[in-house]
C-alpha cells in the first residue's frame, strides 16, 4: 500500500535517511542505542528500511517493563531481524543491592545515579566499544539540555561521534510517522507515559505537564537525566573556509 506523507514529514524523513547514509559512508561501524521509546521505533524503520548496515542495541537494565519487551519481540517479528541485547553485570549488579536495597535509588540522587551508572551506562559502554559513533533519538523539544545539541558532534565522554537524525523532530511528527507506516510502539504511551524507562523510575504524567516529568519525579528537573546525554556544551562540526588569495 502507498504511503503518503505530509510534505513537511516527508522532508524530515529524506533529511533523516541523509544523515543515516552520511555517517555509515564516513564512519566505519555506527551503533543504534535503542531505548525502545516511540522515536526509538521511527529510527529502527529509518535503519532497517534504508540504512541496515547500522547496527542497533538496547540495553535490558533488568528493571524495565513488560510492555518495553513486548514492543522489542514486535518489532524483531516485523523486520524478521535481532536486536541485540546487553545486560547490566550480573556480579556488580548483586552486589549493589545487597549494600543498598533493591530500590535504594530513591533514596538519593547519588544512589539513582549510580544504579544508572551500573544497570545502563556499563553496560552502553560495552555495546559501543569499537563504534566510530552512536545514533539518539534525542529530540530538541524534549529539554532544553537537549535542545542544544547539533546533528552531529563529537561526544567527548565516549570519543566517538553522537549523531541525532531526529533533531528537528516535532512529538507530532513523530506520531504522524508511527501512524502512516502503521509501526508497533509501546502500550504504556496509551496510558500516559510519553518517555518510558525502568518501571521504578517512570510514572504517567498528566495532561499539560512535561513530557518528562514522568522520570525520576522525585529529583530536582535539572537532574533527570541517566547520563547518556552528558550535561555539557555542545562542539559542533566545524567547517574551515578557504582562506582567501593575499591572507
Amino acid at each position: 500500500m502507498q504511503i503518503t506523507l505530509s510534505n513537511r514529514l516527508a522532508a524530515l524523513v529524506h533529511d533523516s535517511v541523509e544523515v543515516l547514509e552520511r555517517v555509515a559512508r564516513e564512519h566505519g561501524r555506527v551503533v543504534y542505542a535503542n531505548s525502545l521509546g516511540v522515536e526509538s521505533v521511527v529510527l529502527t524503520d529509518l535503519i532497517w528500511t534504508h540504512e541496515p548496515s547500522i547496527g542497533i542495541f538496547t540495553i535490558d537494565t533488568g528493571r524495565l517493563h513488560e510492555e518495553t519487551r513486548e514492543l522489542l519481540e514486535r518489532l524483531e517479528r516485523r523486520y524478521q531481524r535481532r536486536m541485540e541485547v546487553f545486560h547490566p553485570d550480573g556480579a556488580a549488579l548483586d552486589r549493589w543491592i545487597r549494600e543498598n536495597g533493591i530500590n535504594a535509588f530513591y533514596e538519593s540522587e547519588g544512589l539513582r545515579r549510580s544504579c544508572c551508572e551500573m544497570r545502563k551506562l556499563e553496560p552502553f559502554s560495552r555495546a559501543i566499544a569499537g563504534a566510530d559513533a552512536w545514533i539518539t533519538g534525542v529530540r530538541r523539544e524534549q529539554s532544553a539540555e537537549r535542545a542544544q545539541g547539533e546533528v552531529i558532534e563529537w561526544d567527548e565522554r565516549y570519543a566517538l561521534w553522537q549523531v541525532r537524525p531526529l533533531l528537528e523532530w516535532r512529538e507530532q511528527d513523530v506520531w504522524d510517522y508511527v501512524h502512516a507506516r502503521r509501526l508497533p510502539y509501546n502500550s504504556l504511551h496509551d496510558k500516559g507515559y510519553p518517555s518510558i524507562g525502568c518501571a521504578p523510575c517512570t510514572r504517567a504524567v498528566a495532561a499539560g505537564e512535561d513530557p518528562r516529568a514522568g522520570r525520576w519525579w522525585w529529583e530536582n528537573a535539572e537532574s533527570r537525566e541517566c547520563g547518556l546525554q552528558p550535561r555539557r556544551q555542545p562542539i559542533p562540526i566545524v567547517v574551515e573556509q578557504p582562506r582567501r588569495a593575499g591572507c
